[in-house]
């Protein structure tokens, strides 16, 4: 199994654009070939003080994927070049981490 973690940062005030256009696209990721899981997560709020906030333009994507060739299918989908195409300019940063059980 391979484990994602995108850190995505939004231009100010684009947040919310990007993750309207990212939950459009969750069904045709969760209907590709070896996805797992695939959602996004914002901070929390009243948590405890404990927690270190990504911030109000900040959102992780988690996905699981069977294997990585699953992922490498994933990443040239048409679908997920929509996304890109519609999502690119809204976006500052974007940082994947690719990951293995330990």
């Amino acid at each position: 199994m391979i484990h994602v973690l995108a850190v995505i940062t939004a231009k100010p005030g684009m947040r919310d654009a990007i993750l309207q256009s990212f939950r459009a696209n969750v069904p045709a990721v969760k209907a590709e070939k070896g996805c797992i899981e695939y959602g996004a997560a914002i901070d929390a709020e009243n948590a405890p003080a404990l927690q270190t906030k990504w911030g109000p333009e900040t959102f992780l994507v988690i996905e699981k994927w069977e294997s990585i060739d699953a992922l490498k299918a994933h990443a040239v989908a048409p679908h997920m070049a929509a996304y890109a195409g519609k999502t690119r300019e809204m976006i500052a940063s974007r940082v994947i981490h690719i990951l293995s059980p330990a």
